[in-house]
């Protein structure tokens, strides 16, 4: 009986390639199910002992950008985010642009009083038609395998702890919820303590049936760098002039301006940007792996 050869995983971890696995996730990125056995038996046939996760995306986005880059597109979300750094700013303006096409009022890096100290919050939205306001930590790594830990949810607790412990009256601003945000995903103790302390954390694959990607689905709002006409220079100029989002160059394409792009390559960009924001996102489950 023959068994799968493992791969090493972007926490250092291992486990057996399994080929089911990549089908369902070439196809939750749009993929046809015939382009995704495909795909996924070619990638099989050069696995070998030690390969690793890392290589397998690589493979399977080269052969995916074959049969569509929008597809593609969506295939690298996850590693479109990890695009966004060093800093941590450009994530922040991703998540403001999220969360402001949910109908959110965003501001960042706000100063907001505790009882003890002020403290200042990379994120405050008020929701007028809900009436609710919120603060949030955000917390941002350019590695796959890095996880949001213990002692994170331990400091941010802290934090709104004094937030919240503030009269009301000497407040600088209202807030009825503090939020956890990375783009990654959050250790299992980081969870288990969050669910019982009352943290709210919104993270990658967290909470499972209303996190990051999920959202990013049901509002349609992809990372500029997940576009795959883009090279690296460009989606940093991009990202630089706070371009973060592929909606931003279709709502105004003269945000490609400083990119001098010819105009065949600015309409490539722009249809698969379209093509991108057209897929239908029903059904798309996401694994919590």
């Amino acid at each position: 009986m023959s068994t799968s050869p493992s791969i090493i995983k972007a926490d250092g971890t291992s486990e057996a390639f399994d080929p089911e696995r990549l089908v369902s996730s070439l196809r939750r990125a749009g993929a046809s199910t015939r382009a995704a056995e495909d795909i996924t038996q070619q990638i099989g046939a050069t696995i070998t002992a030690g390969s690793t996760s890392k290589e397998v995306y690589a493979r399977a986005f080269a052969l995916l950008r074959k049969e569509g880059r929008p597809v593609a597109a969506r295939y690298a979300l996850r590693r479109a985010m990890l695009e966004f750094g060093p800093s941590g700013h450009p994530f922040e303006d991703f998540v403001s642009h999220l969360f402001a096409a949910e109908g959110w009022s965003v501001e960042t890096r706000k100063l907001i009083k505790g009882k003890c100290v002020t403290h200042e919050t990379d994120f405050y939205a008020s929701h007028p038609g809900r009436g609710e306001y919120l603060a949030a930590e955000l917390k941002y790594h350019n590695d796959p395998g890095y996880k949001t830990d213990l002692k994170v949810a331990l400091y941010v607790k802290s934090r709104f702890d004094d937030i919240f412990a503030c009269d009301p009256a000497e407040r600088t601003c209202a807030i009825d919820r503090g939020l956890l945000v990375t783009n990654t995903k959050f250790t299992s103790e980081a969870i288990a303590y969050a669910e019982c302390a009352g943290v709210e954390l919104l993270g990658w694959s967290y909470p499972r049936e209303d996190c990051l990607l999920t959202r990013m689905y049901r509002a349609r709002i992809y990372p500029i760098t997940a576009l795959t006409s883009l090279s690296k220079a460009e989606k940093r100029l991009l990202i630089d002039n706070r371009v973060v989002a592929a909606d931003q160059i279709l709502a105004d394409r003269t945000l490609l301006d400083p990119l001098h792009l010819a105009p065949e390559a600015v309409g490539e960009l722009l249809a698969e940007a379209e093509g991108l924001l057209s897929m239908p996102h029903e059904g798309a489950v996401l694994s919590a792996s």
